[in-house]
């Protein structure tokens, strides 16, 4: 009687350990990498603005509009951050810094860019990439 508790008991602890299998559609999104102590989604090809990283920044600066910041600092930053999903759009916009003016005119900013994306790839299938861009302003206070 006592080995069949014992063995019980065991199989009891082994069932629970076990971790519950992920499907295979999520797991093409989940290849962690743990580098320096921080865990990283690993991606092959990340995802890319179709006119590149300058033209990206020139949108973002056009789109821009300093007077709607209402700020005493001579400096304000934030940073933004968004998904671009396995279709190439932008999704999740979000914002984050201490000026919360800054925050919605940033987001304003980035949002007004219609632009599809080329998405990212993971084993040769699209996948989301997620992009934080910080931002900067400077204000003349003469």
């Amino acid at each position: 009687m006592k080995i069949i508790q014992i063995f019980f008991l065991f199989f009891c602890i082994f069932i629970s350990a076990q971790e519950e299998p992920l499907l295979t559609a999520e797991l093409n999104e989940l290849l962690m990498v743990e580098r320096n102590g921080r865990a990283k989604i690993e991606i092959e090809k990340p995802a890319v603005f179709p006119s590149g990283t300058t033209a990206l920044n020139n949108r973002i600066i056009k789109n821009f509009r300093t007077r709607k910041i209402i700020s005493n600092a001579e400096i304000e930053t934030c940073q933004i951050s968004f998904i671009i999903d396995k279709e190439g759009s932008m999704v999740d916009v979000k914002a984050s810094g201490s000026n919360e003016s800054f925050n919605r005119e940033a987001e304003r900013a980035i949002l007004k860019i219609k632009d599809k994306w080329i998405p990212g790839e993971l084993n040769g299938e699209k996948a989301r990439y997620k992009f934080r861009i910080p931002l900067t302003i400077t204000f003349d206070k003469n």
